[in-house]
């Protein structure tokens, strides 16, 4: 209900191009021969992230859950290198290879999580549609400039994943540090929208999305750190 409420109410409103300010970004400084240095290395975080959680996944019993756990660390690696690659020269071209893999970590994660609290087969079901879904959504502001399906598919696991745990009851202990992941995000959103004033805030030692790079990859850490320390429930 909260997937099909939160898709109607995104597409009334008008089409949402993309802002051609958008890759001016307050953090530009060079360093060691590397443009935009700060946006661009903070993405090594994503890699050790989800190279650690491809790691555990391989090595931990997530039942059915598996490949839903597989794709979201998968994309949380490579949204490092298509990150990296945007900031080095920021343009709506290369902007496209930073939101491919972050819908498919999105997806793979809301699968993830609605297959481990609603049912395992549900949640594979869902994988591949959703991530084709979020691929579609990238491609689809890509040929018609309209961001409208892109924002619905970072907003609605935000609001589909605290109400799958309402409503259903945790199979497994640690599920706090899934609510503090979340957290992690939000506040990296709120950092991205005030790129040049946490810039400025900082005195110039990090930008908004220099800083949302960080917060990002923290709570993608925090939902491998439930996966490590979690167990299952009576």
């Amino acid at each position: 209900m909260v997937v099909l409420a939160s898709f109607g109410l995104v597409l009334l409103l008008p089409p949402l191009a993309q802002d051609p300010d958008y890759h001016d970004f307050a953090d530009a400084r060079a360093l060691f021969g590397m443009p935009n240095f700060f946006n661009v290395a903070s993405n090594v975080f994503f890699l050790f992230v989800g190279i650690a959680g491809l790691r555990s996944c391989l090595r931990a019993d997530l039942g059915r859950a598996r490949r839903a756990w597989v794709t979201f660390f998968a994309g949380v690696a490579l949204v490092s290198v298509g990150s990296a690659y945007y900031h080095w020269s920021p343009n709506d071209a290369t902007l496209i290879w930073d939101r491919l893999p972050i819908t498919v970590a999105f997806m793979g994660l809301f699968s993830a999580l609605l297959g481990e609290y609603a049912g395992g087969r549900l949640g594979e079901l869902v994988l591949a549609p959703a991530a084709l879904l979020g691929v579609a959504s990238v491609l689809w502001w890509s040929l018609f400039d309209d961001l409208r399906p892109y924002v619905w598919i970072q907003l609605m696991p935000l609001l589909a994943i605290p109400t799958v745990m309402v409503l259903f009851p945790a199979r497994y202990s640690h599920r706090w540090l899934l609510v503090a992941a979340l957290g992690a995000y939000a506040l990296a959103k709120l950092a991205e929208l005030d790129d040049r004033a946490v810039f400025e805030w900082s005195r110039g030692w990090i930008g908004g999305h220099g800083l949302k790079h960080v917060l990002a990859a923290l709570g993608c850490f925090g939902v491998l750190e439930m996966l490590r320390r979690r167990r299952p429930l009576p």
